[in-house]
């Protein structure tokens, strides 16, 4: 099992430690999201007369658009994911159905040329007793 990591991170302008499994450049990227979402909303107007409470459920409202928008996202790779399984399926299906049609057609091909042979052979043996016949 991993051990706790713990680091410092700046989030809105304050130090807090952060501490999780996961290693320290993560709990770095998670700060940075936590900031450039809290600079976005500075820049929104009527932001600045917000209490404190407002801004904050602004904020989680916002992260949690965001999640519920990733989640749809991976939903809907996740389905067209598995309808190109389903057609990698088909099309190797396909692709066995066609290679067996021609290794039919090329045993018929083989037994063509077979007969083929065999009645150019005729063909001699006849034409040579026709000749003797003469």
């Amino acid at each position: 099992m991993s051990s706790k990591n713990k680091t410092q991170v700046i989030i809105a302008g304050k130090i807090y430690t952060l501490s999780g499994y996961e290693s320290e450049e993560y709990l770095q990227r998670i700060a940075a999201y936590l900031n450039a979402k809290v600079s976005e909303f500075k820049g929104a107007e009527g932001y600045g007369r917000m209490n404190q409470e407002m801004r904050g459920i602004l904020l989680n409202l916002n992260i949690a658009d965001d999640y519920f928008k990733a989640r749809m996202r991976i939903e809907e790779l996740e389905q067209e994911l598995s309808a190109k399984d389903r057609e990698i399926y088909e099309l190797k299906h396909d692709l066995i159905t066609a290679q067996m049609r021609l290794e039919n057609v090329e045993k018929e091909n083989s037994a063509l040329q077979d007969r083929t042979l065999d009645d150019q052979k005729k063909i001699i043996q006849m034409e040579a007793r026709l000749k003797n016949l003469k």
